[in-house]
């Protein structure tokens, strides 16, 4: 008669592996998978899962079956050779276990200067027992923790009476068009875990982004001239003003006992501002392109007329921009909101199995960026929550690392979470 593995068999059969996992996510990160290219970080991912003796497919991202849908961003990247990996555990039946998904995302941001970077973002580097490299934390760690937890399952016998999917996808950064093609194709589960880097926190919620682009004109003339010209760059500034104070108001006006500062659940951020062609020239263009931040049930059509109307509101007391109104477009990452009850199935079996592996309580947290949660929750009708190892204040940094205690923890919580849900099989 079969026995479910107890805590004390998972952790063992999770240690025995200490070693394979961190040679995994080394080898992980020494593939580059940026974005359109992360085609043989996807395969070598599918090797792995399919030694484990899994049901291995690549999923293309197709344009045609996703740019009618919804929740779908063109991020600007061509449709070409955009590979998923969907793998399938296939469970026994003879219980009354769940199907559960094992969701990640294969794609990283670039790495910026690699001058700035202590070893090659590339390397997969060890130093003082963190793996190092772009993507370590965000989140090839969390995909390593997917795998390795089935593999050490099956190192103690382990079969599950449910199925699990694991799930590479592409796309997540720029906005999630790699989750979307497996639900569009039809993979679903009673829930999905995303080992996101939450630092083992159970996170059930996330803020939405949206990104945007600001065109604001001016008057160029010669600088010696410059009242009888206008600065779009001046003029730029009271609009953004205006929008840091939007975004303070409307955190003022939002609570939220998941959120740890009150003052940052939906941040608005300007990343670019291009303007001017001369030092002596007054600007007559600039063109800031930002993420407008979706507060937690907030749907994403008010939180664009938040924006627009605050800038309106700019222009209407501005003589030249009245005339001269600035042009508002919304393009690429269209993140939603998304949000999964505390008190479901899913939330308390992952806080029990964390509990059980880790001798405490997890903290749940809700998270202030945009993820593929909101995918699953949204436009699959699946509960889903993030949970993995990894800290997101090292990830999309120089010098990304994360810890590998924190990886073989996140694979111990996960390897008991598929053994709760998915039930022992016949």
């Amino acid at each position: 008669m079969r026995t479910t593995p107890d805590t004390t068999t998972i952790a063992a059969a999770v240690e025995s592996l200490r070693d394979d996992l961190i040679a995994f996510l080394r080898r992980l990160v020494q593939h580059p998978s940026l974005p359109g290219h992360e085609q043989q970080a996807q395969r070598f991912y599918a090797d792995k899962l399919a030694t484990l003796g899994l049901e291995t497919q690549m999923v293309p991202a197709l344009l045609d079956e996703l740019k009618d849908h919804p929740a779908f961003c063109d991020d600007g990247v061509p449709f070409h050779d955009r590979l998923n990996v969907v793998a399938r555990w296939p469970g026994r039946g003879g219980g009354t276990g769940r199907t559960l998904i094992l969701n990640g995302h294969m794609d990283v941001v670039p790495t910026g200067s690699a001058e700035l970077w202590r070893d090659s973002p590339w390397s997969g580097s060890v130093r003082q027992g963190r793996i190092c490299g772009r993507g370590a934390c965000d989140m090839k760690a969390g995909l390593t923790a997917n795998a390795l937890a089935v593999q050490a399952l099956q190192a103690t016998g382990f079969h599950p009476a449910a199925d699990v999917l694991l799930e590479s996808v592409i796309g997540e950064e720029s906005g999630g068009a790699g989750t979307l093609a497996t639900i569009v194709r039809g993979f679903r589960a009673d829930a999905a875990v995303i080992s996101e880097p939450t630092r083992l926190r159970v996170c059930p919620v996330q803020s939405g982004a949206l990104s945007f682009r600001l065109h604001v004109r001016g008057r160029a003339i010669h600088a010696c001239m410059k009242p009888q010209g206008v600065s779009a760059i001046e003029k730029f500034y009271r609009l953004l003003e205006a929008v840091q104070e939007l975004e303070q108001r409307r955190h003022r006006e939002y609570r939220n006992p998941l959120y740890e500062d009150p003052q940052n659940v939906a941040p608005v951020n300007v990343g670019v501002v291009r303007a001017g062609e001369w030092p002596s020239t007054v600007p007559d263009e600039l063109v800031a392109e930002g993420r407008f931040g979706v507060l937690p049930r907030e749907s994403t059509a008010n939180a664009r007329r938040a924006l627009a109307e605050c800038l309106d509101d700019v222009a209407a007391a501005d003589p030249w921009l009245r005339d001269h109104p600035p042009r508002l477009e919304w393009f690429e990452g269209q993140f939603e909101p998304g949000e999964t009850a505390t008190d479901s199935a899913v939330i308390q079996t992952l806080s029990a199995c964390h509990q059980e592996m880790l001798g405490a309580p997890p903290r749940l947290q809700g998270v202030t960026y945009g993820s593929d949660l909101r995918l699953f929750t949204n436009h699959a009708g699946m509960p889903a929550v993030l949970y993995g190892p990894g800290d997101v204040a090292d990830a999309h940094t120089v010098d990304e690392s994360v810890e590998i205690e924190e990886v073989v923890q996140a694979t111990k919580a996960l390897a008991c979470m598929m053994v709760r849900w998915c039930g022992e099989g016949a």
